[in-house]
């Protein structure tokens, strides 16, 4: 990978999520109180953690109702959710859960561990006030989560962390890409991490907790490292 000169982080810059751009789609409004985005969120989160398994029929009103939100909001979810490829919409057979592809998994982890290191690297560069406070509170309470094996938490941390780092990078097309990887990933990566012992889950933690470190400290191939062992390369340690 290049790395590229330091770049002092701008502070008047306007982060990505205050233009519009939310994860993956940057044409539309995807910001935290509309309810597309809390269905999205409930929805991907429970896909993630298979409380919606594999080839389940996924009902706009029945969604609605479960999670106290409007059909418009459900449905405009799952048609990003369709474009992520979390789900798969079929005329006059209606939507369901896409299957888990254990070789998609292994090539998207292939991937990732190309791709989020820069991220990192990226974020320690470009990353505002706003973003860096983002990153380093992601893991608020992660360990009084594992200890309870809140698994929905910790996932949840998980996934806000990782999409906090790529927006940072304040490069859109890496930022889209990586987190639909991630997104994909963390379903296997919940089942492996629910037979882990505890101590591998606050290892977990630990390691975020120094990318985080190394992002705010403008270190940027420091954070390329810690990401590379956030990861499970443990020869980048």
């Amino acid at each position: 990978m290049g790395v590229q000169g330091k770049i002092k982080p701008r502070e008047d810059m306007v982060p990505f999520h205050q233009q519009g751009f939310s994860d993956v789609r940057h044409t539309e409004d995807w910001a935290p109180d509309l309810q597309k985005s809390k269905a999205y969120e409930q929805i991907l989160l429970d896909i993630i953690l298979g409380i919606l398994p594999p080839s389940a029929r996924l009902d706009e009103l029945g969604l609605a109702k479960q999670y106290n939100l409007g059909v418009a909001g459900v449905r405009d979810a799952l048609a990003r959710l369709s474009l992520e490829g979390m789900v798969l919409r079929r005329p006059r057979s209606g939507t369901i859960v896409a299957s888990i592809d254990v070789q998609e998994v292994q090539q998207s982890y292939e991937v990732r561990c190309l791709l989020e290191p820069q991220a990192a690297f990226l974020a320690a560069q470009h990353a505002t006030r706003a973003e860096i406070d983002e990153i380093m509170t992601a893991f608020d309470g992660a360990e009084a989560a594992a200890k309870r094996r809140d698994f929905r938490a910790i996932i949840a941390m998980d996934q806000k962390f990782h999409r906090a780092v790529a927006i940072a990078s304040h490069n859109l097309s890496l930022a889209r890409i990586v987190i639909n990887l991630h997104n994909k990933a963390a379903r296997y990566w919940y089942y492996s991490m629910t037979t882990r012992p505890d101590e591998d889950r606050l290892e977990d933690i630990s390691n975020h907790r120094i990318a985080a470190k190394a992002i705010a400290k403008g270190d940027g191939p420091a954070a390329m490292k810690a990401m590379l062992v956030v990861m499970g390369d443990k020869n980048a340690d």
